[in-house]
């Protein structure tokens, strides 16, 4: 069996399910997360966590550039999205 990546495409969703309490089904990749009611101070806990989980570089502006899930998903794979 191989090891899931810390920073899975499910994690990131189930990450920002956890903090807008809902289901992770219920997060699209295109819906503006802000919209949704993510906030700045969320968002700052959702680096750190995923800092410590391995994205190092990860910042602030690069998040809230395009609050949307697949953008996200993409930029902590290394895409360029």
């Amino acid at each position: 069996m191989s090891e899931i990546p810390a920073l899975s495409a499910d994690r990131i969703r189930a990450d920002i399910a956890g903090l807008l309490g809902c289901d992770p089904a219920e997060v699209s990749p295109e819906e503006n997360l802000l919209d949704r009611g993510l906030d700045s101070v969320r968002i700052m806990s959702l680096i750190e966590r995923w800092r410590a989980a391995g994205a190092a570089n990860l910042e602030f502006p690069d998040l809230a550039e395009r609050p949307e899930l697949g953008h996200w998903t993409a930029l902590l794979a290394g895409e360029k999205p």
